[in-house]
Order: structure tokens, then C-alpha cells, then sequence
């Protein structure tokens, strides 16, 4: 077997993790047999082609998971892959419970990563939903009318921070709390900053 160059940072990820370390190892070997680069990135194993971001090992209380960032791309032959929320558009995980549904898996799995580098290599992108298709929540849009120059200042703002927005003030199910996220960021807004941007 070739020995595949390993990451000291993913080394220490996995010793640290307080659950699915045995999980985390059989993944960091199907994937490493798969000739990726293994990087650490957003705290978590990433595992690259070229310059190109393919899959990430994380987990979370209830499974660990192999995320690829192109999942909705992929076939899915197996009918495995799982989109994590309803906003996420492009990547989908593999979840798992335990280290023999990883191992009887392999084969599948491996294909999955080989086609993931294929559509890298071809330059398939992901069609991402458009910002103008996302529904704005009542709460701004009174404030817009309310305030002109707030639509203005949130027109001018990139799509990606539009979006993160959109589906953070919509998210409450009471009016009253959307209200008041919609008050809290409106001087943000103003000012051009996303959502996570220090004010």
C-alpha cells in the first residue's frame, strides 16, 4: 500500500476528538487512498485536488459525516447523499454511525470521491438559487418603506450577503423576533456590512 502524506493538524484533530475517532481514522484512510491532498481547514480534515476543496470529515452528536463540497453534482447512484439543511445548495454528506457501515461502504464511497474529482476537473459549477428568488421577510420590507435609504443600502450589498439576511431574519417563527433582528442590523445594513461583519 502507498503511503500517502498525512496533515500533523488532522493527526491532532483526530486524537482530540472526544467522539467518532475510530470513525474519523477509517474515513482519513479511504480518502487518502483516493491520492487527495490532506489539508486542515474550518477546523475540520479537508481533503483537496489541485487547489479544489472535494470532501471534509466532520461529525456531529447523533453521526459523523463525509461532506462534499459539490455533493449535489454528484450521480448519487447509491442514494446516499443527504443535504444538510434546505438552504445548503451545493454540498451533501454521507453520514455514518458507527466504523463498519465506513468499511462496508469503501468501494462505494471511493467512487463517489473519484467522481467528485472528475466534475473538479471538468470545471462543473453549482448552480446557486438567486438571491431575487429568496423570499424578503415581511418585517424588512416594512422597514424599507419605512426607511428607503435601508432598500437601497441592502440592493447594494453582494448577493452572499443578501442572502445571509434573507434566511437569517426569516428563520423566527414569531413576527416579534424577526422585528427585532430586523432593528438590530438595520445600521449595519446602512453601512454595507454583512451579517457577520464587525460593526
Amino acid at each position: 500500500m502507498v503511503e500517502h502524506k498525512r496533515n500533523p493538524k488532522v493527526d491532532e484533530f483526530i486524537s482530540r476528538a472526544k467522539k467518532w475517532q475510530t470513525e474519523y481514522d477509517g474515513l482519513r484512510e479511504i480518502v487518502l487512498e483516493c491520492g487527495l491532498t490532506e489539508e486542515y481547514k474550518w477546523m475540520h480534515p479537508c481533503y483537496t485536488f489541485g487547489e479544489q476543496n472535494i470532501v471534509l470529515i466532520h461529525g456531529f452528536k447523533e453521526y459523523c459525516a463525509l461532506l462534499f463540497h459539490k455533493g449535489a453534482l454528484l450521480q448519487d447512484a447509491s442514494g446516499i447523499l443527504v443535504q444538510q439543511t434546505e438552504n445548503v445548495q451545493a454540498a451533501r454528506q454521507i453520514r455514518f454511525t458507527n466504523l463498519q457501515e465506513i468499511l462496508e461502504m469503501e468501494a462505494v464511497l471511493k467512487s463517489y470521491i473519484y467522481e467528485a474529482v472528475e466534475i473538479e476537473k471538468s470545471g462543473l459549477k453549482v448552480n446557486f438559487k438567486d438571491t431575487s428568488e429568496y423570499i424578503i421577510p415581511e418585517e424588512l420590507r416594512n422597514k424599507f418603506i419605512e426607511l428607503p435609504a435601508l432598500e437601497t443600502a441592502f440592493d447594494a450589498l453582494t448577493p452572499g450577503r443578501r442572502r445571509a439576511y434573507i434566511l437569517y431574519l426569516s428563520s423566527p417563527k414569531q413576527s416579534k423576533t424577526r422585528q427585532s433582528r430586523v432593528e438590530k442590523y438595520v445600521q449595519h445594513i446602512l453601512d454595507g456590512k454583512g451579517l457577520n461583519d464587525a460593526p
